[in-house]
């Protein structure tokens, strides 16, 4: 009996992570009133953060794919449910580096929706009556909730993400075999997933150095999570 591949089995388990996260019967938190809010207060937060980004024509499009793939709230808990059993076809068109930022772009995701959960339990905690989010009450949810380890984790993978897709651009071949995929992606449930590479093969293909437009997210966000957790009176400052 053929042994499984263990970067199928771990796009699996983190994609039936990402579903259970989702689910409002197995997460009730989904429901919370402030989680929409979060998502929206958040959103607009990091496009003023990359707001030099978006006005730079060459980091442009790498911006807006960080701002609407990497941070955004992706729902692929709507995947198959045995979408690991179609992962093996995907493995024989793709590189094995390029499936790795599959498993990062999902664990991300996964990771962000729980995180943001717990915020918008603290925040349920800290001000039951409002219904606007600001940087100072969205300080102190960030520092009630805690957990460095994980924000610390959050980045680590919003980098790998960023850096695998730098690598697969410089990749002979990538290119035509995510064109190639296109067609069996979308037949298995994978499109969600072919969609994510595609978007973000061609953001970096116009970046003169992807690796070092990543640094430069990398560490923006790493000394707003640090201010945050110092209590800076103003941690989103350029």
């Amino acid at each position: 009996m053929a042994r499984a591949n263990p970067l199928i089995e771990r796009v699996g388990r983190r994609l039936a992570w990402h579903q259970a996260l989702h689910d409002p019967d197995i997460e009730p938190r989904n429901r919370l009133r402030w989680l929409p809010e979060l998502r929206r207060w958040q959103a607009a937060r990091l496009e003023t953060s990359f707001t030099h980004f978006l006005n730079d024509p060459k980091r442009r499009a790498a911006a807006m794919f960080f701002l609407t793939d990497v941070y955004g709230d992706h729902d692929f808990s709507r995947r198959d449910a045995n979408v690991a059993k179609v992962m093996p076809m995907m493995q024989r068109l793709l590189p094995a580096a390029v499936l790795e930022t599959v498993a990062h772009g999902i664990e991300l995701g996964a990771l962000t929706h729980a995180l943001d959960m717990r915020m918008a339990e603290a925040l349920h905690r800290l001000a039951p009556q409002r219904r606007k989010l600001d940087a100072e009450l969205y300080g102190r949810a960030y520092r009630e909730v805690g957990l460095p380890r994980l924000r610390s984790h959050q980045i680590d993978l919003i980098a790998e993400v960023g850096v695998g897709l730098a690598q697969a651009v410089k990749t002979p071949g990538v290119a035509t075999l995510l064109k190639l995929s296109r067609g069996p992606a979308r037949a298995t449930g994978l499109g969600e997933l072919q969609g994510f590479l595609e978007r973000g093969f061609a953001a970096f293909a116009a970046l003169g150095d992807g690796k070092a437009f990543v640094r430069d997210i990398e560490k923006a966000e790493r000394t707003i999570s640090r201010r945050l957790f110092e209590a800076d009176a103003d941690p989103f400052r350029d």
